[in-house]
């Protein structure tokens, strides 16, 4: 039995680029595209020539949607725009000149089941931005890639151990009301509801 075609939303540029790629992908039977007004929840295919503000702006606001995934087709992407670009949510990464209907399929499927895509000159560069961030910015600050402290996450390893408030002050020699600053700290900066939110997100991340 045939997979259940998956449905994608296609953002183009302009209208020559969009007519093209829904003419690659009408015949697919793997495919099925609908409008942008849909409800659907469609993995976002999204095609321009080169990234600008607007493809950004628009890749952040397709983030905040229950799209199962992304996948960008674009221009070469600059070192400086690929963490823009994955912190966006895309899920894959296609230049146009390598694009054909199997490699778009190929990729939108994936995106679908969660994987993600990239070339491997940009995944190389990538892991270079990475490391370079986690070198200059993050490390002198006493940050991890998630944007937490040791400290921060040492309360909250605490949390999850089932400590109280107090135990945690006297064990880290801080007062309970630091610890609280610690904790409200951290839920406001990741849009956390309370202490077993926060905890479960830190253990989801692998902080804890």
């Amino acid at each position: 039995m045939n997979a259940e075609p998956v449905t994608v939303v296609l953002h183009a540029a302009d209208s020559i680029t969009r007519a093209g790629v829904i003419v690659a992908l009408r015949s697919r039977p793997e495919i099925r595209l609908v409008e942008p007004e849909t409800a659907e929840s469609c993995v976002a295919l999204v095609v321009a020539e080169r990234l600008d503000e607007n493809v950004l702006q628009l890749l952040r606001k397709l983030q905040c949607q229950p799209n199962p995934g992304i996948v960008l087709v674009t221009g070469d992407v600059a070192d400086s725009e690929l963490l823009d670009v994955v912190g966006s949510g895309v899920s894959a990464v296609l230049r146009r000149a390598e694009a054909t209907p199997d490699t778009l399929v190929r990729l939108i499927r994936a995106a679908h089941v969660g994987e993600g895509s990239l070339p491997a000159d940009l995944l190389g560069r990538l892991l270079g931005r990475v490391s370079q961030l986690q070198r200059n910015v993050l490390r002198p600050n006493g940050l991890n890639l998630a944007g937490m402290s040791s400290r921060e996450t040492e309360v909250l390893r605490m949390i999850a151990d089932g400590l109280e408030t107090k135990e945690i002050a006297e064990r880290l020699c801080y007062s309970q009301r630091t610890v609280k600053s610690i904790l409200h700290d951290i839920t406001n900066r990741f849009q956390l509801r309370n202490r077993a939110h926060a905890v479960a997100f830190a253990l989801r991340e692998g902080l804890i």
